[in-house]
């Protein structure tokens, strides 16, 4: 039974200059130009990273302990969804302070047994000013992992929007996009433990990688997008093609094989 009494942990501030060389490698990965002088939104998870020592790290890559970690046994940790309000966009050089606190958290039950939703809200300021605030949603549950699923669907998806943007990911992709966030979870480069302990038919791609090409379509129609929400519904794997799919009219979504909707968005 998850059990967070007590457990409150106060706001932490960061500082940090938002330097060129990470939205560089990003911009490799996705095969696109560098931005510049505007950090796309989404990007600045290239940033602010926690860097744990290798001794500090759990079995399944995460670190075992942190400050907006829930103290719960056996804690295992799903990328939910989030939201972004853009004030005034993040430029190439600017030296932020993103101010970081626990906005919600909510027991709930599946089928799966207790999930404990964390909402974690980053504000950043620059010279003092807020310029934007992200929320991201974070699941967690406790104990043995679930049913391992049934082999994944490769069929292509058939996709009809005004934006589409077709996508496989391969082992070499998922380990560059790991190694640019800092991301240690085993589940994006480990098959056996994916499989084994986890119980994921295959490696599972990133949920903010996800998010980030969803993020692509208005982008590269030149939108300027100020506000942001999305949630992961399902899983994608690796090697299944998909599509980032969305319109003009706000909305987008990762279409996966079988019919699968991974993901939902809307912009503004």
């Amino acid at each position: 039974m998850i059990d967070i009494a007590g457990w409150e942990p106060g706001p932490q501030e960061r500082t940090e200059t938002i330097h060129p060389a990470p939205a560089l490698a990003l911009a490799g990965l996705l095969d696109v130009d560098p931005p510049g002088p505007e950090l796309p939104p989404l990007w600045q998870w290239l940033y602010f990273l926690d860097r744990p020592r290798t001794g500090d790290l759990g079995a399944d890559g995460h670190p075992r302990d942190g400050h907006f970690l829930p103290p719960i046994p056996d804690r295992r940790r799903m990328f939910a969804g989030g939201r972004l309000t853009l004030r005034q966009p993040i430029r190439l050089g600017d030296t932020l302070t993103r101010r970081s606190e626990t906005a919600d958290t909510t027991l709930k039950h599946g089928r799966s047994g207790e999930l404990l939703f964390v909402t974690v809200r980053h504000t950043y300021l620059r010279d003092g000013a807020e310029i934007a605030v992200e929320e991201q949603d974070l699941v967690y549950r406790s104990g043995d992992p679930a049913t391992p699923t049934s082999a994944p669907s490769y069929e292509p998806p058939q996709v009809e929007a005004p934006w589409t943007l077709p996508a496989t990911t391969d082992p070499v992709l998922l380990f560059r996009f790991s190694a640019l966030t800092y991301n240690a979870h085993r589940i994006h480069y480990d098959p056996v433990y994916t499989t084994e302990v986890e119980g994921h038919p295959a490696l599972v791609v990133h949920g903010p990688l996800l998010a980030i090409l969803c993020l692509e379509l208005p982008r590269r129609a030149g939108h300027k997008v100020s506000e942001l929400a999305f949630r992961a519904r399902k899983p994608v794997y690796v090697g299944q093609p998909f599509v980032a799919a969305g319109s003009p009219d706000g909305h987008l979504s990762i279409e996966a094989p079988a019919a699968v909707t991974a993901m939902t968005a809307t912009f503004a």
